[in-house]
This record gives structure tokens, sequence and C-alpha cells, in this order.
């Protein structure tokens, strides 16, 4: 017993004189804790960014607008008096629904001939669009039952009957995009995605830890003759077996019936952007740290969370402003947002270009890091062999 309580001693020292894996194992719960405390911290979606259309501009149809911006999670992004280009609105303003107030929706009210009030629901978040809808079915209730009790108090019925007797309007809710609200279509392809991410950041964090530690990062050096050389070297391979996964996740799609054809060829250019900028951040933390281990450790820390915070699930704008920026420099979180516009949304390539660029900017970033730091380690290590 003596024996195994001082080996148990014994690691406990031998784990407490690990910097890494010490800070590993307190620090990252700890972060982690903290960080998705903040994420969720609201416990609640607010402020979901609806399109209204008013082809009628009657008071009545003012008063269903005024019950969705009472509504706490509601946002009238945009309100419109027709129904042009209301595709490329929703993916603009990214849109949880869009309602439809029929022209002489009033005028049908006091006639009672019964309008209906549509409301095209986006599915390409089945969380948003779950919020959404329920928070349009309780605005318009309340509408129609205030509508209900009105009509009828002035036709003198009984109090009692008020609530049963007559129904103003109707309410017809339509699915659009993922219309089935169909889970695996959802969040399928954006787990994908972040393991994708994930194997690229670590394999990626040993190309160049792994020549320092088997000491041929010189060897290297003098064969690709320039810096450039050495991290296209190291960049294309991942590049070329990245394509190959690539294809094995769309065979994987038509093996389980994903309905992911359209717009397959602009999702493929964007998922070469979305691999570069992966690729170089990869780089530029195998460049920094010189030990395979901390580097992958490193990467690790930086991955894990990524898909929590690319707001693909839980949307963005529920996150502290903070969490916002750090989510931005993670290359998924603009890959799940063009995927969500190109696949789901059956957008254009033109309207995820912001995305792209947010991407592109990562790349070039982190390669003019990993350049600048190359060229330092090269300098260094030839001077000390001289």
């Amino acid at each position: 017993m003596k024996n195994i309580l001082e080996l148990i001693k014994r690691e406990f020292a031998l784990f407490w004189a690990n910097k890494v894996l010490r800070l590993l194992f307190i620090g990252a719960p700890l972060l982690y804790g903290v960080l998705l405390g903040f994420v969720y911290g609201k416990g609640k979606v607010t402020n979901l960014p609806i399109i209204v259309v008013d082809a009628d501009q009657s008071e009545m149809s003012s008063r269903a607008i005024q019950m969705f911006n009472d509504n706490e999670i509601l946002n009238i992004a945009a309100l419109r008096f027709d129904e042009i280009g209301l595709s490329q609105l929703v993916i603009e303003k990214n849109a949880s629904a869009i309602v439809l107030i029929p022209k002489d929706f009033e005028k049908a009210l006091l006639t009672k001939k019964y309008p209906e009030i549509t409301t095209i629901v986006n599915t390409a978040n089945v969380l948003t669009a779950n919020y959404a809808s329920s928070a349009i079915q309780l605005s318009l209730g309340t509408l129609k039952a205030g509508i209900e009790i009105e009509t009828l108090r002035k036709q003198g019925v009984p109090e009692a009957l008020l609530a049963s007797s007559y129904e103003p309007f109707k309410t017809t809710f339509v699915r659009k995009n993922n219309r089935s609200t169909n889970y695996m279509y959802f969040l399928w392809p954006g787990v994908l995605a972040t393991v994708l991410q994930q194997v690229l950041l670590l394999g990626l964090a040993l190309s160049f830890a792994s020549e320092y530690e088997k000491g041929t990062f010189l060897e290297l050096a003098e064969k690709s003759k320039t810096i450039f050389n050495m991290m296209t070297v190291k960049v294309v391979p991942y590049l070329i077996l990245s394509f190959g996964v690539w294809l094995m996740y769309w065979m994987f799609a038509i093996w389980f019936r994903v309905p992911f054809n359209e717009n397959f060829l602009a999702l493929t250019v964007v998922a070469g952007v979305f691999v570069l900028s992966v690729s170089f951040l990869g780089i530029l933390v195998s460049v920094i740290i010189p030990n395979q281990l901390k580097a992958t450790e490193v990467l690790m820390v930086i991955a894990t969370p990524s898909f929590i915070l690319s707001g693909f699930t839980w949307p963005l704008s529920q996150m502290p402003l903070w969490v916002q920026y750090i989510a931005d420099v993670i290359p998924l979180t603009h890959f799940l947002e063009a995927f969500r516009i190109l696949m789901l949304e059956k957008g254009t390539l033109s309207q995820t270009l912001p995305f792209v660029y947010n991407m592109l900017i990562i790349a070039i970033i982190c390669a003019i890091l990993s350049y600048i730091a190359l060229y330092v380690i090269r300098k260094k290590r030839r001077k000390a062999i001289i």
C-alpha cells in the first residue's frame, strides 16, 4: 500500500513538472467553461431577423407589424411592399422567415372574407427556424384574438362565446430550403467540415515541427532554395489529399441520399479556399512552435471549440462581441456561412464572396507571418552552424 501511494505521489509530481500537460489539463476546462458559458449565456434566442412584406399598407397590417416588433424574439430586418428580390434579401439579411401580408387584408377582414397571412420559414438553421415560427405564430395569434374579441363584442356576442365563435384570418406556414427539417441535412455537413479542418490542422502541425526535431530543417531549406518553395512543398500534398477527402464526402452525400448536388461546383471552389486558409494557419503554428507535441496541442485547443463558435447551430448574433471576434479568425466560421448559402439556401457564388474574402485574408496573413518566421529561423540556424 505504501509503495502504491509513493507511486501515485510520483505520478502527481511528473504531472506537475510537465508545463504543457498542466496547462492543458487545468487551463482547457477553465477556458472552455468560460468561453461556452458566454456563448450560451443568453440561454434563448432574441432579435432574429425576419422580413415583412406588407402589400396592404393598412391600419390592420400595421398592427400585425407592431405585434412582431413587440416580440423580443423577432426583429424586422426589412419591410417591403412587394415580393421582388426576396430570395436575395433573405441571404443578405440572414432572415429566419418572411411574413407575407396580402393586398386588401384589412378589407377582407371587415367583409369577413377570411384572408390569409403566409409565413415562409427559412429552415436552413433548424434551431432559429423553430424559434422564429413559434414567435410569429404567437404574435399573429395575439392579433387574431384581439380582432375576434373586438368584432364579436361589437356584435353583442356574450363574453363566454367570444373565443370560439369567429376566426378573422388564416395563418399558413411554409418551410423553405430544408423543408423536411431533416437534422442530418442541417448538421451532418457542418460536422464533416469541422473534421476536415481538424485533420488538416493536426497534420500541418507536424510539418515544420517534425523537421526541427529530426534536424532536417536546413536540409529542407537548401533543397527548396526559397522560403516560398518550402511553404509550397508543405501545403500542396494536403491540398491534393483534401481534394480526395472532398470527393469522398460527395460520395457519402450520394450514399446517404443527401440532396447537395446543386451548387456543388461552386461549393468546391469555396472549399478550396477554406483548405488553403486552414493549411496556412496550421503552417504558422508549426513554424512558430518547434515541438510536434506542443504544436499539436495548441492546434487542438484552437480546433476543438471551432464548430460551436462558428455560429452554424447557435447564431453568432446571440454571442458576445468578443466571442464573435474570435470566431471571425477561424476559417470554419466563414466556410459554414458560405455552405449554408450555397447548399441550403440555394444562393449563388457571388453571394458568398464576403466569406471567401475573409478566408483569403486569414490565408494571406498566416502565409506572410509564416514567411517572416521561416526567414528568421533559417537565418538563425545557418548562423549557428557557422
